[in-house]
């Protein structure tokens, strides 16, 4: 499954767009690497979201078959492994 399906599929983010976007600004990587929308992504596989307010990282435990599955089956997709907000000192810092 793309990187970009999987995001919206796992309601990491809302939209595939929004996870495209994401994706061509270099903000999400995949075990280190910026990955492009069309990445696949395996199980096993890290991924990092790094926006200007929020860094999330997520580990991913199973990939789905479907384009869509239920809210409950979205939160067995992947494991949280690091998320925190950005203080917004930091934000005007980089400003």
């Amino acid at each position: 499954m793309r990187i970009d399906q999987f995001l919206k599929v796992a309601r990491i983010v809302k939209r595939r767009s929004v996870a495209k976007e994401l994706c061509d600004s270099g903000a999400v990587k995949v075990n280190g690497q910026s990955a492009k929308p069309s990445r696949e992504v395996r199980e096993g596989d890290v991924v990092e979201i790094d926006t200007l307010t929020r860094f999330l990282k997520v580990k991913v435990l199973k990939v789905p078959k479907r384009k869509n599955v239920s809210k409950r089956e979205a939160k067995e997709l992947c494991q949280i492994l690091e998320d925190r907000k950005k203080d917004i000192r930091d934000i005007i810092d980089l400003i």
